[in-house]
């Protein structure tokens, strides 16, 4: 179990900016001296040129061949995810669960993790090449995919009319342009990517310990708990855990009957059922969230990657001593 906390111990610094945003909030009056927001923007724009730095093009394309585990895996991400929790749509609709719903909505509609995702895969001995194609063009699916299913239910998120115009533009300034100019500057920088790899890792968890500073500060500020039930909390996380269980052992069901091999079914199963915190932590800064609505969007993609890391940690180590399937 100690193994557990000292490799997670970003979830735990996360717990301590939602308690920062309770106890010395940031507030509108402190942009005259430090802009947290603009900070924020720059940090999205940079993540997203860092991850077209370090996106190896050569290795995703070698491992094209296993297109049936790739297929599998972003059908559950992109297809699988959104269906479980559209299911539910005609019974929150016109509600005041509406929000919620939404919120958990736009969880399922995000891309798989990169980084946590080829690290379990590596630690339970599964197909690493292909964790790392499904990590990469996952994120990269992403990029359209995500606003793309979001967009049918954005109207309905807020008494504003969401400006969609808007929301291209923000897309392709802070997501596609950085991504493209990265992939370009990829083979001048490869070294310098490969010598500050860790350093630039710790980069995107710092502009996401911001964005859940600044998002709850908000809500702490305008106090939007005070409006939110205890049951919210529990459906949300019952909604997190049971999302992830659902979609795991649906893969494991169909990588059995596609007859995957001990090591990519790992993959299938590890890669198809996360979720990523730097995707949705970006996107809903992107996708012109109110602000009043963030914490309600953050939530369901903390606890759910609070979970996946702990939970998929555990399994991961299990699965390394023992040669039963997942």
């Amino acid at each position: 179990m100690n193994k557990i906390f000292s490799k997670n111990t970003f979830l735990w610094f996360l717990v301590l900016m939602v308690l920062l945003g309770k106890l010395i909030p940031y507030r509108e009056s402190y942009n005259a001296y430090f802009n947290l927001g603009i900070f924020i923007d720059w940090g999205i724009v940079i993540i997203f040129l860092l991850y077209g730095l370090k996106l190896n093009i050569r290795e995703v394309i070698n491992d094209i061949k296993n297109w049936k585990l790739h297929l599998l895996v972003q059908l559950a991400t992109f297809v699988l995810f959104p269906l479980l929790v559209i299911a539910f749509y005609p019974l929150a609709k016109d509600t005041t669960f509406y929000l919620l719903w939404f919120s958990i909505y736009f969880l399922a509609c995000l891309p798989s993790t990169v980084s946590s995702s080829v690290v379990m895969v590596s630690i339970a001995k599964g197909n690493v090449p292909s964790a790392i194609f499904n990590a990469s063009i996952s994120g990269l699916i992403g990029i359209f995919a995500t606003p793309m299913l979001m967009h049918p239910f954005m109207d309905n998120s807020s008494n504003a009319t969401v400006d969609q115009a808007s929301i291209i533009q923000q897309l392709l300034l802070k997501v596609l342009l950085p991504i493209v100019l990265g992939l370009l500057l990829n083979p001048l920088c490869r070294k310098f990517i490969t010598r500050y790899g860790k350093l630039i890792g710790k980069f995107d968890r710092l502009i996401i310990l911001l964005i859940v500073y600044e998002s709850f500060s908000t809500a702490f500020v305008n106090q939007v708990f005070s409006s939110v039930p205890a049951v919210t909390f529990l459906i949300i996380a019952g909604a997190s855990v049971g999302l992830f269980f659902i979609v795991y052992h649906v893969l494991g069901w169909a990588a059995k009957r596609l007859g995957f091999n001990r090591e990519d079914t790992i993959t299938t199963t590890f890669c198809g059922s996360k979720k990523s915190l730097v995707h949705g932590s970006l996107f809903m800064m992107v996708l012109g969230i109110p602000d009043d609505n963030k914490v309600m969007f953050l939530l369901p993609i903390m606890l759910y990657h609070s979970f996946q890391l702990f939970y998929v940690s555990w399994l991961a180590n299990k699965l390394s001593t023992t040669q039963s399937k997942p």
